[in-house]
């Protein structure tokens, strides 16, 4: 029985807890500032870190898609807009 259970967890779908900083926004800044957070951690830590990979886990559970891939390819080309 509790090997159903910790089956059934790790199919739940992971939500980012509650940010005051963003708190009656729309989430877009918060994508924007945890894709940013993600990049400084990993250029200070690595890509493994526990912290780093919060950031990550929050800006893939927030942005869409094709921002994350077109922000990822502007970061490997030196062209992103956002200081890292």
């Amino acid at each position: 029985m509790a090997e159903a259970t910790a089956t059934s967890n790790k199919e739940l779908p992971w939500t980012p807890k509650y940010d005051a900083r963003f708190a009656h926004t729309n989430q877009t800044k918060r994508c924007w500032q945890n894709f940013i957070d993600y990049q400084k951690c990993r250029k200070k830590r690595s890509e493994d870190d526990e912290v780093c990979l919060y950031y990550k886990r929050v800006y893939t559970s927030l942005c869409p898609a094709s921002w994350v891939s077109d922000w990822n390819d502007q970061v490997e080309a030196g062209s992103f807009a956002g200081k890292i």
